[in-house]
């Protein structure tokens, strides 16, 4: 029945959208994808990368999603860890999942996202 994710949602709060645009588009080099007029009204953003879609929705209650969160597949972790390390944003390493490297961070509303690579051969 299922045959794949169409994207992600995450929340966040009112009036964050450029905050979210250069920690997702910025640093995490994603592209932007335009909302159709009638959800653009409503706030937020989307985001792509590769087959990956993030939409950013917003939340007038919002509270970050700290234990939910979207694992990310990434081609350099390391390379991905010091870049988020380098605009301000946290990094912690995981080792509890075996054939696969990780780190926990968060994007600039404090929603939980995990980067994670498959263990060298």
């Amino acid at each position: 029945m299922l045959c794949g994710i169409d994207h992600v949602q995450l929340a966040a709060p009112p009036g964050t959208e450029d905050a979210l645009r250069a920690f997702y588009g910025g640093v995490l080099g994603m592209t932007e994808v335009p909302k159709p007029p009638a959800l653009a009204a409503r706030g937020g953003c989307w985001f792509r990368a590769g087959g990956v879609q993030l939409h950013l929705g917003v939340e007038n209650d919002f509270r970050p999603a700290r234990k939910a969160h979207p694992g990310l597949l990434v081609a350099d972790l390391d390379a991905c860890a010091v870049r988020l390390t380098a605009h301000g944003a946290p990094v912690e390493w995981d080792d509890g999942l075996p054939g696969r490297r990780r780190f926990y961070s968060a994007d600039p509303v404090g929603n939980r996202l995990e980067f994670l690579a498959p263990e060298p051969a």
